[in-house]
């Protein structure tokens, strides 16, 4: 981790925790599964940043999760969702799923397609509360959604409108840059972490390739520019 100021941190791609599963290529940008550093746990609320990719027809099996706010965002190709409130789906490139655990629900998530392989980035939250009722959603955008903007996907902060609704006092962005620059204020007191899915860009003057991360504590107003670039962004509580 480079440490650029108090307010700000950059975690190269490569710094990253990978591991070849086969089936599965997967990036950690914090403490999951069988990699645990516990200095390197969470960044506020933000307890899991995965950017993974799977192979034609291969995915995670059902499994349990309980009490934690769960966002996929799908980079490239089609993700398959089946669960045990019933809900099936399939999210494309641009879209988003929402699963809010709860007091628990049993999921499966699988590469849709037999040809191409799926690239997508799995975001958990903490919830600001336990044993809430479980929830599913998932919502599709245009690349004319994010273009050049500050697309909001997902909120649960006083006063941001989202077309989904979090349990916990953050918000998501996601934005494609084609030469634009974009800006961002974070408050005293907030934490923010940028994800570069695609690059390069330029943040405060520090470049950033695809994969690299920027952490970040307020009060910063960041300036982003870059040319053909993907990002996601969090806005988030300290804790």
């Amino acid at each position: 981790m480079e440490t650029l100021t108090t307010n700000l941190a950059i975690q190269r791609a490569s710094e990253r925790a990978h591991f070849d599963h086969g089936w599965l290529q997967t990036d950690h940008s914090f403490s999951f599964a069988d990699y645990y550093d516990p200095g390197n746990v969470n960044w506020g609320a933000l307890r899991v940043f995965n950017d993974d990719v799977i192979a034609p027809g291969k995915g995670f099996g059902t499994h349990p999760h309980r009490d934690m706010e769960i966002l996929t965002y799908v980079l490239d190709g089609e993700l398959t969702h089946r669960d045990s409130m019933g809900n099936v789906g399939t999210v494309t490139a641009g879209g988003v799923q929402y699963l809010s655990a709860g007091t628990g629900i049993a999921h499966s998530e699988y590469n849709g397609s037999q040809t191409r392989p799926l690239h997508l980035v799995q975001m958990w939250v903490v919830p600001r509360a336990r044993g809430l009722e479980p929830r599913y959603g998932q919502i599709d955008f245009t690349r004319a959604d994010r273009d050049g903007r500050w697309l909001t996907i997902a909120s649960g902060e006083r006063g941001v409108e989202a077309p989904i609704t979090l349990w916990q006092d953050a918000t998501a962005y996601v934005s494609c840059l084609s030469g634009e620059r974009l800006e961002k204020p974070i408050t005293d007191g907030r934490y923010a972490f940028l994800f570069v899915a695609s690059g390069p860009i330029t943040l405060n003057d520090e470049p950033l390739g695809t994969g690299d991360a920027a952490r970040i504590r307020g009060p910063l107003r960041l300036d982003i520019s870059g040319e053909d670039a993907e990002l996601v962004l969090w806005d988030l509580p300290s804790a």
